[in-house]
């Protein structure tokens, strides 16, 4: 069952003294995220934004991985950007720039881009685990941002639990679906026609669909 991410650092999980957070979810699923990743990222170079970073941990094992692209952590949790930045400055790594605050509610919701403090466009958008625990404006004002900031051959990997034609992949998705809705009526896991009707309008297209463990997919979309 697809896990609800929960504000890091107040659920009981690990703090260091320098304020990194650790997610358990990372250390199971870090693996397989970039390797279905690496395929569509393989040899290329630019700027990559992580939209919803949590802890930080997944960028940094990103980063470390993929020398020739520069990550661009974010997220609008105070807490978790304190976290982002202390596994940026412990991993050491020269292509992880200092976590930007994103709200993906707001469809310009990278105005660094526009400022010159930011990247000035991108070769790819990552996200995960995010628009199932959030109200379905998050969804649409990501894909509008995404429809703004990717290049020309920009592509942007979504990562979570999915409805297929209107039906769950497993029975664990579905009950975790109804927690959601019952948590939150705005959240819920999301259908991938849904979601491909907010790429369309913003320009871009699903290209790829990755089955990945506990029952989640990694969705790409291209121009």
């Amino acid at each position: 069952m697809a896990e609800h991410v929960v504000e890091f650092g107040r659920d009981g999980g690990r703090v260091e003294p320098d304020g990194r957070l650790d997610a358990p979810a990372f250390h199971r699923n870090h693996e397989p995220i970039w390797a279905a990743l690496e395929k569509h990222l393989a040899g290329l170079s630019g700027h990559v934004v992580e939209v919803g970073s949590g802890t930080g941990q997944h960028v940094v094992h990103f980063a470390r991985h993929s020398p020739g692209l520069t990550w661009w952590p974010s997220d609008l949790n105070q807490r978790h950007l304190k976290s982002i930045e202390a596994w940026r400055i412990h991993s050491g790594l020269p292509n992880i720039r200092p976590p930007l605050r994103i709200d993906l509610s707001d469809p310009d919701w990278c105005p660094e881009m526009k400022s010159g403090q930011g990247p000035a466009s991108l070769a790819a958008i990552f996200c995960a685990n995010v628009i199932h625990i959030a109200p379905w404006n998050v969804a649409e004002g990501m894909f509008a941002g995404a429809g703004r900031y990717l290049r020309a051959d920009g592509k942007l990997f979504l990562y979570g639990p999915f409805k297929r034609d209107g039906k769950h992949t497993a029975l664990s998705n579905a009950v975790f679906d109804t927690s959601l809705r019952e948590g939150n009526p705005e959240w819920g896991v999301r259908d991938v026609a849904d979601v491909e009707k907010l790429a369309q309008a913003a320009s871009l297209g699903l290209v790829d669909v990755i089955d990945m463990p506990a029952n989640n997919l990694t969705l790409v979309f291209a121009r």
